[in-house]
């Protein structure tokens, strides 16, 4: 970091599943169904590996690992289809703990916000529509809008683009190891958010691990 960038976080971009709302219960209980349509099933442990990477790697190694007579884009259109129809017909959702007065706090500070998920654009949409919150946003984005996703780091240094923030200037909260690689090789200052609910996760290249909204202080994060 230069010295002349060493300013105040201007915007913070979540990650939506397992930061925003508590999602990966509800994703693998869909998938297991699909899962199931297609003849395999999958583990808890090999299933927290793909939390935070995006459909197109999951899709990809149980294509090739059992066989698939489907292409990886038919998959990922079963998938959210059914994810999609799922969410669309919950009335159960709601926002993880803490989220909402802390996303108040950092409004009335004026501070910028996204969202960037590997989840599609559409659901996305659909959640935090579902969720009442979308409007709290100036950016969604989807690592479907993007080259490559997380692992690596290209959907938040569009979000950051469209912020009009130098990466220098914004903060990251994520809930996986794949998202919290891809904020630090963005060179975001990141917040590691400890959810049980999304797996054995490595939180550690975080500069902060919390457990909770209530534990965020953006103030220790500044330089």
């Amino acid at each position: 970091m230069t010295a002349n960038s060493m300013q105040k976080i201007k915007a913070v971009i979540f990650d939506m599943d397992g930061v925003i709302i508590d999602s990966e219960p509800i994703y693998m209980k869909i998938q297991e169904e699909l899962f199931n349509d297609l003849g395999f099933s999958v583990s808890k442990k090999e299933y927290d590996e793909f939390i935070g990477a995006g459909m197109h790697y999951m899709w990809h190694y149980l294509s090739v690992k059992h066989k698939l007579p489907f292409s990886i884009e038919q998959l990922i259109t079963m998938n959210n289809k059914l994810t999609y129809d799922k969410i669309n017909n919950s009335n159960a959702l709601e926002t993880t703990t803490g989220f909402i007065p802390f996303i108040n706090n950092i409004k009335s500070k004026r501070l910028k916000t996204a969202v960037a998920s590997s989840t599609s654009k559409k659901i996305v949409n659909l959640i935090l529509s579902k969720l009442g919150i979308i409007d709290l946003f100036d950016i969604v984005i989807s690592t479907e809008e993007v080259a490559k996703g997380k692992p690596e780091p290209d959907v938040f240094l569009k979000a950051a683009k469209l912020l009009s923030e130098d990466t220098d200037n914004c903060v990251a909260i994520e809930d996986s190891t794949n998202g919290i690689k891809a904020v630090t090789r963005a060179g975001i200052k990141c917040i590691g958010f400890l959810n049980i609910n999304s797996g054995k996760q490595d939180l550690s290249s975080s500069d902060i691990i919390v457990n909770s909204f209530s534990e965020i202080d953006l103030a220790k994060l500044n330089h």
